[in-house]
């Protein structure tokens, strides 16, 4: 019997039984969507964090207090209070002498206080940071401005809020020139920033920065930064300079009590977690499709036993046993084929619809769908369907049709 023939039995068979049909493809369309919808979120979701890490370029260097090895994580990044980095340290590097190649290097220290003004208490994270903060972390001034290098030196009680940290306080109020207390502090607002987003590294919308020396001396009670983060001139020295940082702290520290990183080496670590979150959660929707198969092959075993005096008269017409294998595994395999069909297109359909929206929210999310997702997914199906198929198939191949045709 032909491939032809018998594939228009299949399609027959299968539209006599449409809802059964339906039933026997659902498990196959839950699959096939869901693994096509993991692995298109998933890339997109990557696409949003790679963009964001370089929106901040791969011309800088990051400095943590605190040994680590060279792929694994800092020590502050466990919990470690590490308090052998300093500002000194920050304008020892940028002494050419040391660091030939370096354009700027500021330095960070964090804390939590309550912010206070008119009557109004809100729990605040703030940064003490440098003037070169805004460099750094390329950042504008919406209003007013950005405290100076003698402010800074002085210890002036000034802040700088991010846009909407000031939203948050001041609601429609101006925020410039008011006078807010941050723990016993008062600081004079002098400056907004630009809303920006938040990035992996810092949530900038939500800063409130004070001059590094009132962080240390008013707030903190500290003589440690937390990390330093410096820009070279060029990223063609950027490995020149991270050996020359290394080899500068280790003069002055006397010991590598600190860990350097840049940028390519967070994309690339970043781009290492995600991918084995991508390929784990694949892998968990994958399940779906055995469940399906599975489902498949109990739907065949009952066709098989409806069906069996037609297997026994078809024998009796002369059929073989392999035209009865074939027609039941071609039944198998195109039932499993539209399932697959289905789950794509619902997933790429989903998938869009989530590129959509989360683009209109200002995100850089790349829509994503490869060939070889596809082609993966539909050979998938029909191996689904070819494995699952052969022991319904085998059985009705197997059947004594005098026995087939005497069955009630």
């Amino acid at each position: 019997m032909s491939f032809t023939t018998l594939l228009h039995i299949a399609f027959k068979n299968l539209l006599v039984q449409k809802r059964r049909t339906f039933l026997t493809t659902l498990g196959i369309i839950i699959g096939i969507f869901a693994v096509i919808l993991v692995m298109s979120v998933g890339a997109g979701a990557q696409s949003i964090i790679v963009s964001q890490i370089a929106t901040r370029g791969t011309d800088q260097i990051a400095i943590l207090a605190g040994a680590s090895e060279e792929d694994g994580p800092p020590a502050q990044a466990m919990g470690i209070m590490v308090t052998t980095l300093t500002r000194e340290d920050g304008e020892a590097l940028l002494n050419a002498q040391n660091v030939t190649h370096l354009k700027t290097v500021n330095a960070y220290i964090s804390g939590n206080k309550v912010l206070s003004w008119k009557g109004a208490q809100q729990s605040v994270t703030f940064t003490g940071t440098l003037p070169s903060y805004a460099e750094v972390e390329n950042v504008t001034i919406a209003d007013g401005a950005f405290f100076t290098s003698e402010e800074e030196k002085s210890g002036a009680r000034v802040m700088v809020l991010g846009s909407s940290m000031a939203e948050e306080i001041f609601g429609n109020s101006s925020a410039l020139n008011q006078t807010v207390t941050l723990g016993d502090v008062s600081f004079r607002v002098i400056g907004i920033m630009e809303p920006k987003g938040s990035s992996p590294f810092e949530d900038v919308d939500h800063a409130a920065l004070v001059p590094l020396s009132v962080a240390q001396d008013r707030l903190l009670g500290v003589r440690h930064v937390s990390f330093l983060r410096a820009k070279v001139s060029d990223e063609q020295y950027l490995d020149q300079s991270v050996e020359e940082v290394r080899q500068t702290l280790l003069e002055r520290h006397g010991e590598e009590d600190f860990s350097i990183r840049n940028i390519s080496d967070a994309l690339d670590i970043i781009l290492t977690v995600t991918n084995a979150i991508r390929y784990f959660l694949v892998a968990i929707a994958a399940i779906a499709l055995f469940v399906g198969g599975v489902g498949v092959m109990n739907i065949m075993l009952i066709a098989v036993k409806e069906k069996t005096k037609e297997i026994g008269l078809r024998k009796a017409a002369g059929a073989r046993d392999s035209d009865i294998l074939r027609q039941f595994l071609i039944e198998t395999v195109v039932i499993t084929l539209l399932g697959g069909v289905v789950g794509l297109v619902a997933g790429v359909v989903i998938s869009l619809l989530i590129a959509l929206v989360v683009n209109s929210l200002g995100y850089s999310y790349t829509f994503v769908i490869s060939l070889p997702a596809v082609l993966v997914s539909l050979g998938t199906a029909a191996c689904i369907g070819l494995v699952f198929g052969i022991v319904p198939a085998r059985r009705a191949s197997k059947l004594d049709p005098i026995v087939a045709l005497r069955y009630e």
